[in-house]
């Protein structure tokens, strides 16, 4: 019931909140809504899978890139983009896994991390291809039946629409057959695997699903900021990606969504408080990184963990009281 109740009143604050925003937290909250669908997809890998990923902005990137190659260059339509930028990073997502077959952990998190590497030296080096550091201009944004999202209001809704979506594909994996398989890899695979299940197959399944997202969420993003260059798919997004997943609730639904609202919206609105507030404006990255320091070394299992944990200890102290009270009567009883 609760988490019903808290997703209505999500869904009620999204739909409300774009009438009292300005351009800019419009422009905000739609990066928001694409960067919760791109930590959705390392959930997949990290929290459900149990592998350590740290090329999920390249994967961004790599769909990001193919629409605006297709559109700019080629005069595609954004949505004939979707399917082609999706899949090439469910590919590649397939090519990336072999390695977790053979190496687990923090040899994984190498091997990933060399990947993202190569594809931001790629979109920064091969200027025929990508224009380099100069990135590529006037990606066009798409309509959605005959009505325009060059407005940021428009985006907006474009992009709660796309999060919808993805949040209920999510929800289906996590319920499917597939996403008890992830969990089960993830718990002891060599269990995993006595049971009956490929644990190969799962893990391969499980970064091509991850990627699959991230691509999909890239052409989003490039639909949106209308250029890109090669610096938002570098390593350091990888990381705060990972950081979304871990501090919103690894292997939690709704664990991304609030992860990515502390990694991208907090700072800035730590940055934007009223002038009076001076001190956290001067020192709003340190207050930031002191407040996810202490969440980490405090509530390793992030947000939603911690929220688990409360509704836990309030439900035992209740059960408590309730059994405090039956013995009581029964003792005063003739």
């Amino acid at each position: 019931m609760w988490r019903w109740l808290i997703s209505a009143v999500l869904i009620a604050v999204l739909l409300y909140v774009p009438t009292e925003l300005k351009p800019y937290g419009l422009f905000l909250m739609s990066n928001w809504m694409i960067f919760c669908v791109v930590a959705m997809g390392l959930n997949f890998t990290v929290g459900y899978a149990g592998q350590i990923s740290l090329a999920q902005a390249g994967f961004m990137g790599i769909g990001a890139y193919t629409t605006a190659i297709l559109t700019t260059q080629y005069g595609w339509s954004f949505w004939t983009t979707l399917p082609l930028a999706t899949g090439f990073s469910f590919l590649l997502g397939i090519v990336v896994g072999y390695p977790a077959l053979r190496v687990q952990h923090h040899y994984l998190a190498f091997v990933t991390l060399g990947f993202n590497i190569i594809i931001y030296l790629v979109f920064r080096n091969e200027d025929w291809l990508t224009n380099g550091a100069f990135g590529i201009f006037d990606i066009p944004r798409p309509e959605v039946f005959g009505i325009k999202t060059q407005s940021p209001l428009n985006f907006y809704y474009l992009s709660f629409a796309f999060l919808a979506i993805m949040l209920g594909f999510a929800w289906w994996i996590v319920r499917s057959p597939w996403g008890r398989a992830f969990a089960a890899l993830r718990e002891n695979p060599v269990r995993a695997a006595s049971l009956g299940i490929d644990i190969r197959t799962y893990t391969l399944l499980a970064f091509a699903i991850g990627s699959a997202f991230a691509g999909l969420a890239g052409s989003f993003y490039a639909s949106l900021l209308e250029f890109i260059d090669p610096y938002p798919f570098a390593f350091e997004y990888s990381l705060a990606f990972l950081l979304m997943v871990i501090s919103g609730g690894s292997a939690k639904l709704l664990g991304p969504l609030i992860g990515a609202g502390l990694v991208l919206l907090m700072p800035e609105w730590l940055r934007l408080m009223p002038k009076e507030m001076h001190f956290v404006n001067d020192y709003y990255l340190m207050i930031y990184a002191v407040f996810v320091m202490l969440l980490m070394a405090f509530c390793p299992t992030g947000v939603v963990g911690l929220w688990e944990r409360l509704t836990v200890y309030l439900r035992h102290k209740r059960m408590s009281g309730a059994i405090a009270t039956t013995a009581a009567s029964q003792d005063m009883a003739p």
